[in-house]
């Protein structure tokens, strides 16, 4: 194999890695909205209940239910950072995740013995080619911006912070996307493509990369472009890109649309 193909070899395998994590992205087993009057779901103990300061879990101590370490026994609340990953409660060897998006709040449950969990093999990916591999510039805004975009949930909203542009030349043509800032550092490149919703996921991918140099200068590596979890789960919130990111030609590098 080439270095290319070596060095991709290993961040993907680390990449995979992460998506097996007992409580990662291929656990989830359910995504419910939590309403204002107390209520029970299949399979939970205690009943959940969404106030204007976030949601209350109310349980006894037999139920088995913890957060932060500590069982519960009564009433705690749960205040959970609109876009950010929720909090957790522990029931045995599964993790309920309540996260608020917008301002609405998600119960989505993690269990270790998901069938996609169980049952995955491996994300399919393109080739990897040494054309894919690219120079860039970035261009800052004079200040970040706040932004909105759309999410696969109808009617729910992601407003990520965008940092500037980044242009590069692909297959000779011109293309420009709108940068992200990254979490938690360099930027994020989530665009859409011709391959999207045909041989890619639909809702677009993402290219992680690291920080700029002092000029602005980047080398983006589209063999390395992966997908959202909502590629892999229906039971997740993801954000669509931006609108104007959308590249003129088809990126037939990166991860595929899973089985």
């Amino acid at each position: 194999m080439t270095t290319t193909e070596l060095d991709w070899t290993t961040w993907h395998a680390e990449r995979e890695e992460q998506l097996r994590l007992p409580h990662g992205w291929l656990s989830l087993t359910a995504l419910e909205w939590v309403p204002e009057e107390p209520t029970s779901y299949p399979g939970l103990p205690g009943t959940w209940r969404a106030t204007g300061a976030g949601v209350e879990l109310t349980a006894a101590a037999a139920d088995g239910l913890v957060v932060g370490g500590v069982p519960v026994d009564g009433t705690v609340l749960l205040e959970p950072t609109d876009g950010l990953p929720g909090e957790l409660v522990q029931v045995g060897d599964r993790t309920v995740e309540i996260a608020r998006r917008t301002n609405a709040y998600a119960l989505r449950v993690r269990d270790p013995q998901a069938p996609t969990r169980t049952a995955f093999t491996g994300v399919p990916t393109f080739p990897v080619e040494d054309r894919w591999i690219v120079d860039a510039r970035f261009t800052p805004y004079p200040s970040p911006r706040r932004i909105t975009v759309g999410a696969v949930v109808e009617g729910l909203n992601h407003f990520p912070t965008a940092v500037g542009t980044v242009r590069f030349t692909l297959d000779g043509l011109p293309q420009e996307l709108v940068a992200l800032a990254g979490k938690p550092d360099g930027l994020s490149l989530h665009f859409r493509d011709a391959t999207s919703g045909v041989s890619t996921y639909g809702g677009g991918r993402i290219l992680k990369v690291g920080e700029p140099g002092p000029d602005g200068h980047l080398q983006l590596d589209l063999n390395r472009v992966v997908n959202l979890p909502c590629a892999f789960t229906a039971f997740a919130t993801c954000p669509l890109p931006p609108a104007e990111n959308t590249l003129t030609v088809a990126v037939a590098a990166g991860e595929r649309l899973p089985a």
